[in-house]
């Protein structure tokens, strides 16, 4: 018996937070579209399944065509598969999530794509649902910074108290408060203290520091809580 399934299309879009250490500003890499329907309108970075490929594969395959990289944070949030979602036909749509360092984005990659970043408080008008998709990110990533360390994807190598504080912040969309956040993160022992300050804000300069990859790796999957208050 022969069946005959309705057509419908499998794509993949990637939602790709990067932060801004110089503005201490969250972004968005948005693209252009090079095709109809939508043609030159800005919309996450993304593309269809191919018939021999897992998901998971499309992701990394989409995310390296963009954005050079591979080897980032990456994990599939939500499918969005409402009938008329789209008007070319009936396309599923799994939504993954990315968080990379601004500067690690290969530009010549991104630059054959139009691909740019964007500030989440002065995002343009996206196709589709992809506001919605973004929205979604947006609290999965406050979600995130309570249970489990994220800065290792955001940060540079070394930084500060103080910056790994204006990154939670920004996270929060407001000030933490100082104290409890210094004493709650230093008790996760996710930090190793170096021997030499960054001295680029004051005289006296703040210690610098580095994250233990052994014990980001553990609290990752191990998870804890971190109660933050504004």
């Amino acid at each position: 018996m022969t069946y005959l399934a309705p057509k419908i299309w499998v794509s993949v879009d990637c939602l790709v937070f990067g932060y801004d250490t110089n503005a201490s500003e969250l972004k968005v890499l948005l693209f252009k579209r090079e095709v109809e329907p939508f043609l030159g309108e800005w919309s996450l970075i993304g593309g269809f399944v191919e018939e021999e490929e897992n998901l998971e594969n499309a992701a990394v395959r989409i995310l390296d065509n963009f954005t050079g990289l591979s080897n980032v944070f990456l994990e599939q949030l939500q499918v969005f598969g409402n009938v008329n979602r789209d008007p070319a036909g009936r396309v599923v749509s799994v939504l993954y999530w990315s968080l990379i360092k601004i500067h690690d984005l290969k530009k010549d990659k991104a630059k054959i794509h139009g691909a740019r970043w964007f500030s989440l408080s002065e995002l343009p008008d996206l196709i589709l649902d992809h506001k919605e998709m973004v929205n979604l990110g947006r609290q999965e990533l406050i979600t995130d910074a309570k249970l489990k360390p994220i800065g290792f994807e955001l940060l540079p190598q070394e930084f500060t108290l103080p910056q790994l504080k204006q990154l939670y912040d920004t996270i929060y969309g407001g000030s933490v408060d100082d104290r409890n956040f210094r004493k709650q993160i230093l008790k996760t022992e996710l930090l190793i203290k170096l021997d030499k300050k960054d001295k680029s804000s004051s005289r006296k300069g703040a210690f610098l520091y580095k994250f233990d990859s052994e014990k980001y790796k553990q609290l990752s999957k191990e998870g804890y809580h971190l109660d933050l208050k504004i």
